[in-house]
């Protein structure tokens, strides 16, 4: 789904993949920005990604909540093997190549739903 859309698609629940990135300077708007157009442009050119979600973590209003990251994203796809493929994917490669510089951190998180 792109993010401008607003058409919305039903969760995917067959594979969830949330990423948790720590930019260098999250103070700085130029690289906020620089990291949240490379992240839209690679979601709006994957042919894997079903539907994403883009998030920063609000103000933590109790202790098991954590909020040192600065963006979290959650994508959705009908299969690990779709998964895989959105890995090696150009679009995929290119957001990496851009926006790399710009994390000193990310935290990946893999899940396949249950029944």
């Amino acid at each position: 789904m792109n993010t401008n859309d607003t058409t919305i698609e039903p969760f995917d629940s067959s594979f969830a993949h949330t990423v948790l990135f720590w930019l260098t300077n999250p103070e700085s708007q130029v690289d906020r920005e620089q990291f949240e157009d490379a992240l839209k442009a690679f979601l709006a050119e994957s042919q894997y990604a079903k539907t994403n979600f883009i998030g920063t973590p609000p103000a933590a209003s109790r202790e098991v909540v954590d909020g040192s990251f600065t963006y979290m994203l959650t994508v959705t796809f009908e299969s690990a093997e779709a998964h895989e493929a959105y890995q090696q994917e150009d679009a995929h490669q290119s957001f990496i190549e851009r926006a790399q510089p710009l994390w000193n951190k990310v935290v990946v998180y893999d899940a396949v739903g249950i029944d």
